[in-house]
């Protein structure tokens, strides 16, 4: 191990366990790229270890640059956690995607969605091999995964849960984040989730608010939803939270478009239950006359909706969960 050259942080090449006593909490520099002046791009770790044996539970946050409340909820559940108490190890990842979060983005510095191009290329353009590293250099190295999401750019989202229910004990952790909706959605080639689950580690994507913001309730729901999984896992003696409402649980989810451009206005509110034909968007030309009407080709829920009024043909309108 050696330090890096501006900090007291020790930069590590690979997550191991062994690095971090009992009973401590230690953070690390993980060094998975080098930019063009050969300095190290390294991603930051926050490591728990607990003095009992247990899992080595992994949160993961900003996989997309701007996708921010993740990393409050990792930072206050290191502040929460009592490591005399805890049983296993707890990895936090406030960053992720650390070219991107540096520049405010949401995309690589290539362009590229890293979510999508999971689990990377050990011999493949920057992105891939970035991906590569990160999946060989931590997530190889947990047990159980929750990756910490937020709505894209010009977007809202409700806080729900991405969860293949088939599956038990991802089931089980979809259900202890006591969110708004879960919407049944199996692993993915290219996404986090979907990468972890080939290496046999259960994991959901919690989708917790919208970006480049933090928000204090929906950090909170984040918090409690990692708490109960700690509970759940018997690395914490504790209560689990429950829920003071009923989460909406969906077959499936959709993304409806429109097939024109122009400005765009969105009736329904986030969490509103919608029938089949019901009103859900207008456009109107730049000169405000009505272009076209959208309805609901489904009953179902809405899970997001876009907020930016300037809609070019093919743009997003709402994430319909099917119920």
């Amino acid at each position: 191990m050696q330090m890096t050259m501006d900090s007291k942080v020790p930069m590590i090449m690979e997550f191991n366990i062994e690095d971090t006593p009992r009973g401590t909490t230690k953070h690390y520099w993980l060094k998975i790229i080098s930019d063009g002046f050969s300095n190290p791009i390294c991603i930051p770790l926050m490591v728990m270890r607990g003095m009992k044996d247990g899992p080595v539970l992994g949160i993961t946050a900003a996989v997309h640059g701007n996708e921010l409340n993740g990393i409050s909820v990792i930072q206050r559940l290191f502040n929460e956690v009592s490591v005399e108490e805890l049983s296993g190890t707890i990895v936090g990842v406030p960053v992720v995607n650390v070219p991107a979060f540096v520049r405010k983005k949401r995309r690589f510095n290539d362009g590229v969605d890293i979510n999508h191009i999971m689990p990377g290329k050990e011999d493949g353009n920057i992105s891939q091999v970035y991906a590569y590293r990160f999946m060989q250099r931590f997530v190889k190295h947990i047990d159980f995964l929750l990756d910490l999401h937020t709505a894209s750019t010009g977007r809202i989202n409700s806080y729900y849960v991405r969860a293949d229910m088939d599956h038990p004990q991802v089931k089980k952790m979809a259900e202890l984040q006591n969110a708004d909706i879960i919407v049944h959605n199996p692993p993915l080639d290219g996404t986090l989730r979907g990468a972890a689950d080939d290496l046999g580690i259960p994991a959901i994507t919690l989708e917790v608010g919208n970006p480049s913001t933090f928000q204090k309730k929906l950090i909170r729901s984040g918090i409690d939803g990692v708490h109960n999984v700690l509970c759940d896992l018997k690395m914490i003696d504790d209560e689990i939270t429950t829920a003071q409402k009923k989460t909406v649980v969906c077959q499936k989810s959709i993304w409806i478009y429109t097939d024109t451009g122009g400005l765009l206005s969105i009736p329904v509110e986030l969490r509103q239950l919608i029938k089949k034909g019901d009103l859900i968007a207008t456009l109107r030309d730049i000169f405000g006359n009505k272009v076209k009407e959208y309805y609901a080709p489904h009953d179902g829920i809405v899970i997001g909706k876009s907020v930016s009024p300037v809609n070019q043909t093919g743009g997003r309108i709402l994430h319909l969960g099917l119920l």
